[in-house]
């Protein structure tokens, strides 16, 4: 089970202070089992108003926010997330979303890694830009894939791919129906592609989707 807390509070006129603390993999049938096993999922703070929102702490990143929706309305990590091909993200993160400008967002992430044991330091980044018209989304971003030091620590017998990953999707919604298509690619990784459709039908949604 997953159990959470979210609140909002106005702040002044036009900001709004929130949160959110989400902790999962609560074993709620076995308190022996359920010790030390909790796991912390999303803790966030942030601001939001006329300028935008801009928040810190454990979320979605920018690049799985705008781009990356068929895995994550799935919530399948095992092999679905890293075909992908972005590995930033989660923790550690200062994240920043624009209003919406004629239809146009910007929003850019940024994760602040201190120190390893080497001396080494990366500010993993990732940038979108999304454009709504009316039935229609269409979102690129990218990830620049620093989060991972050892690529840079010349150790005899290592490749640690940091190369860009780029993403594109784009939605349509025909009312109680929608599909989504997405493409992502990293270079001397992986490319992958996929494309989900969903029907509402009252309180229920039926999904199908295929991820190549």
């Amino acid at each position: 089970s997953t159990i959470g807390l979210k609140h909002e509070h106005e702040i002044a006129p036009g900001l709004t202070g929130f949160l959110k603390i989400e902790l999962d993999g609560v074993d709620a049938d076995d308190k022996a089992k359920g010790r030390g096993r909790i796991k912390l999922d999303e803790a966030y703070i942030g601001v939001k108003g006329d300028f935008g929102k801009t928040w810190i702490g454990s979320d979605d990143s920018m690049y799985e926010d705008s781009v990356d929706k068929i895995s994550n309305y799935w919530e399948f990590g095992d092999g679905l997330l890293s075909a992908m091909g972005y590995s930033n993200g989660w923790g550690d993160l200062v994240q920043y979303v624009t209003p919406s400008m004629g239809g146009f967002s910007v929003g850019a992430a940024v994760q602040i890694n201190g120190n390893d044991e080497k001396g080494q330091n990366s500010l993993p980044y990732q940038l979108a830009l999304s454009y709504e018209l009316d039935a229609l989304t269409v979102a690129f971003a990218m990830d620049s894939n620093d989060s991972n030091l050892a690529y840079s620590s010349n150790v005899p017998g290592t490749s640690i791919n940091n190369e860009n990953t780029y993403g594109l999707r784009a939605t349509y919604n025909m009312g109680d129906f929608s599909v989504t298509g997405e493409y992502h690619t990293r270079d001397k990784d992986s490319d992958s592609y996929g494309l989900m459709g969903n029907y509402t039908m009252g309180a229920n949604t039926f999904a199908l989707a295929y991820v190549m």
